[in-house]
């Protein structure tokens, strides 16, 4: 029987998962080589010298050149979180292997914690897939469609003049073999000019070449340095336009997968959040076994994030930017060798 390898490969069960990061200490290794792959760096001085010293049961470093100490934790969006690194991995691993996502409620069981605990901490891990793909610009060719997410009511209008419902951004780049590679979900204040500009500036890398319907909006990617093909869609269905095949797969699942996992999201306020974390799968997927790995790394480089900023609105693609710019985060994915897995 037919199967799609990519769909079907194996990812990090939940004994292999146990063996490698089953207790504090372990998780503690992990964390500190996300974190320092090339040995510890005083995060006050940036001095390498440093010493050990135990306090409380905590293992902490402590600068030689400034006396400044810091723990594991310190400084990434674990500090100040009063859960167990174990709870915080096993978190991350349930969230990354987890195709369609995962709900704070079935975290919350899963994790045996209360469920304000668990929202916190699936928002957290959400904002540093969201932070991190930021951080990546579409190149080559892409295809670029306009989506909705659905309202909180079913009342209003339809389609683009509804009220109630999230307009976002959908665009993915190919390869030269016009297979998928990477995946932008952003919200949008709405289908205009200025709006799908700002995105374009923040998004397309210079020189790439956009195929979009024929929505006016888009054409200002050209104002990124961008070359626009529009393709007059009019009342062509999906399957009469092999041109944007897998856009519109992506938007099929994007459609079936909130309701599966979330029966009633915020899409308003936390829209941009569930879009990033599905679209930081979608462009790792190729290689699930490794995206623990990548995901460790981004989740302890990710700078704290205050549970004022988490619950902040955040609807559309500038805010994400100005965020983004606060939160310094490395571009460099570690392979798993750099866990200890």
């Amino acid at each position: 029987m037919f199967s799609y390898k990519i769909q079907f490969q194996p990812g990090m069960s939940i004994p292999e998962f146990m063996r490698h990061f089953g207790t504090e200490e372990q998780c503690a290794e992990a964390l500190q080589r996300a974190r320092w792959p090339k040995g510890f760096r005083c995060p006050r001085c940036d001095d390498a010298r440093h010493c050990l010293v135990s306090q409380g049961g905590r293992k902490l470093f402590q600068c030689i050149g400034c006396r400044h100490q810091a723990s594991v934790t310190a400084c990434t969006m674990m500090e100040h979180f009063k859960l167990p690194l174990t709870a915080w991995f096993l978190a991350i691993h349930l969230i990354s292997q987890a195709k369609t996502g995962m709900s704070a409620l079935a975290l919350k069981r899963d994790l045996g914690v209360s469920y304000p605990t668990a929202w916190l901490l699936h928002q957290k891990i959400n904002r540093a897939m969201a932070d991190r793909g930021a951080t990546h610009l579409l190149e080559g060719a892409v295809q670029l469609d306009d989506a909705y997410l659905r309202g909180e009511r079913s009342e209003g209008k339809a389609g683009r003049g509804s009220e109630i419902k999230v307009p976002f951004v959908a665009a993915m780049s190919l390869d030269e073999n016009s297979g998928p590679t990477h995946l932008k979900l952003d919200v949008v204040s709405g289908f205009t000019s200025q709006a799908i500009a700002t995105w374009a500036k923040a998004r397309l890398k210079p020189g790439c070449v956009v195929l979009s319907d024929g929505l006016g909006c888009f054409a200002v990617v050209t104002e990124a340095g961008c070359v626009h093909i529009p393709h007059v869609v009019g009342t062509l269905t999906p399957k009469d336009l092999p041109e944007f095949k897998w856009i519109n797969t992506v938007l099929g699942n994007l459609k079936t997968t909130p309701s599966g996992a979330f029966h009633a999201p915020r899409c308003r306020k936390y829209g941009q959040t569930y879009l990033a974390a599905f679209a930081y799968r979608f462009s790792r997927r190729f290689d699930l076994r490794g995206l623990l790995a990548t995901f460790i790394v981004d989740v302890a480089r990710c700078r704290p994030v205050p549970e004022k900023v988490v619950r902040r609105d955040l609807t559309c693609v500038s805010n994400v930017s100005i965020l983004t710019l606060k939160l310094a985060f490395c571009n460099k994915a570690l392979p798993m060798r750099w866990l200890g897995v």
